[in-house]
């Protein structure tokens, strides 16, 4: 497999982030999923992953998060701008600690410029494009 060796933390969010964690378990990476505390979704992209929950919302949790990626290799992290900077865990903070951490953002977006605080799912896509103006019937409002 061309991912053996290589350790990847999936912070549980929406579907990128566990699509993205599952599709580098299925090349091989040993994938752990950092789930809510009591959460309790069944993730049908849960292929081929570990997973633990952490409250990342107490400062035990945050130094659990720090010691799995100071073995980590990949950090996959699903949240919108600032959240992890104000949990102390940005990516200035986690590259000090392991240097060679690969810290994927996963935001619709990205994280600066006028959408960046704006949630990005395909729906939000595809009216920023236009696109939606031209699904439905002619002459006719959208069911």
């Amino acid at each position: 497999m061309a991912l053996r060796g290589i350790k990847v933390l999936e912070l549980a969010g929406l579907a990128p982030s566990p699509f993205c964690g599952m599709i580098l378990s299925d090349f091989g990476a040993s994938v752990t999923r950092v789930d809510r505390i009591q959460d309790h979704s069944m993730d049908t992209m849960a292929r081929g992953k570990r997973s633990i929950s952490v409250n990342l919302k107490a400062p035990a949790g945050i130094d659990v998060l720090r010691r799995l990626c100071k073995s980590a290799d990949v950090l996959i992290e699903p949240f919108r701008p600032g959240v992890m900077e104000k949990m102390g865990i940005g990516p200035d903070c986690m590259l000090q600690e392991n240097p060679r951490l690969i810290y994927a953002r996963l935001t619709g977006f990205g994280q600066k410029g006028a959408f960046a605080q704006m949630a990005g799912h395909d729906i939000n896509y595809i009216a920023v494009s236009g696109v939606l103006s031209m699904l439905g019937r002619h002459n006719e409002k959208p069911y």
